[in-house]
């Protein structure tokens, strides 16, 4: 879910109390002071470190990555009228519209990861996953019934040769909270990687990508318990790579006792129930993009089979029964927590 910078939209993010499932953990400077800095960014904080803060340029070359971030943001977030994704959504069932060359890519990645996962992730959700924003809420069954049929990918068509796109379905809204963040957190990390700066780190609420620092150590990511998101369930050591995170605890309201997150089942037309949290481990963006979403979706029964089929073998899945599924290598390379002997399983 991506949002617009404005202060009502971040008053609204405090209400939700979102909770981000990574934590990234002090870097230990060998070379210099590391560098630090903060935005509010697609909904969300956003947190860029560079572990030697002595290289030349640096705070100019880190608000370089912001601006490029945020230039992506205002292009696809579905929260600003004025953005090249309203205004998508606001001409659908009309004629095909230009399209930036990066939301283009993004939403040619959403449909592509549909089919992949046999719709469950799927990009077509816009009018459902509003069901998480605090001034929609929760729809009932009629409306979810209504508006079910037309959330399906195949009503978006693109041009890429020509970059135009519509939606064919008056009735259809694309909502890219999925699939655009990563891309967007990548573009941040190739501006500085493409300035020169060596050990870059981009925390993107949940999800981090990093590259590899000069003083050859790891980065060291800590991965939020899904059942008590205030304690961590293991670390992660990252010389360079992403860790991406999906869960019911990172973006929700509460209604009546119950709790109504953002990842929406495309089946069902309600948010995904028996999986707290997916971590996933990857060298690209592109090996993970979009995949914690479906494998939540898939539920207890499917997320690590499915996760394997599509090429993500390592992964962290946190099931509502406390039970710790940990795929691949991914088993010898986790470390147990500050101050803790071993990692949960069960």
């Amino acid at each position: 879910m991506m949002g617009s910078p404005s202060f009502s939209r971040r008053a609204v993010l405090a209400a939700l109390g979102a909770v981000a499932p990574l934590v990234v953990l002090p870097v230990s400077a060998s070379v210099s002071v590391p560098y630090r800095a903060r935005r509010t960014l697609m909904g969300t904080v956003v947190d860029i470190t560079v572990a030697d803060g002595a290289q030349a340029g640096v705070a100019q070359k880190v608000d370089a990555a912001f601006d490029a971030m945020q230039r992506l943001e205002a292009m696809m977030s579905r929260f600003d009228s004025a953005s090249p994704l309203s205004r998508m959504n606001q001409a659908a069932g009309a004629q095909a519209m230009a399209v930036p060359r990066e939301m283009l890519d993004v939403l040619q990645q959403g449909q592509a990861l549909s089919r992949k996962t046999r719709g469950a992730f799927e990009p077509l959700l816009g009018r459902l996953t509003a069901q998480a924003d605090r001034d929609v809420g929760p729809m009932d069954n009629a409306q979810i019934q209504r508006l079910l049929p037309h959330a399906r990918s195949s009503a978006l068509q693109i041009d890429k040769r020509a970059g135009r796109a519509r939606l064919t379905d008056p009735l259809a809204r694309i909502d890219l909270g999925g699939v655009a963040k990563l891309p967007i957190l990548q573009a941040g990390l190739d501006t500085l990687t493409q300035a020169g700066l060596q050990g870059c780190m981009i925390n993107g609420g949940g999800d981090v990508l990093a590259s590899r620092r000069a003083d050859g150590q790891p980065w060291r990511i800590g991965v939020r318990d899904g059942v008590q998101p205030d304690r961590l369930l293991a670390v992660v050591p990252l010389k360079e790579g992403i860790v991406a995170s999906s869960g019911d605890y990172e973006r929700y309201i509460t209604i009546g006792g119950a709790r109504y997150h953002h990842i929406i089942d495309p089946k069902t037309g309600r948010p995904t129930a028996g999986i707290h949290g997916v971590t996933l481990v990857a060298e690209t963006v592109d090996q993970v993009n979009g995949l914690g979403t479906a494998a939540m979706v898939a539920g207890p029964a499917g997320a690590s089979r499915s996760l394997q089929a599509w090429g993500a073998p390592e992964f962290i899945v946190m099931h509502a029964d406390r039970q710790v599924e940990i795929g691949g290598a991914l088993a010898s390379k986790l470390l147990p927590p500050p101050g803790q002997k071993a990692i949960r399983r069960a």
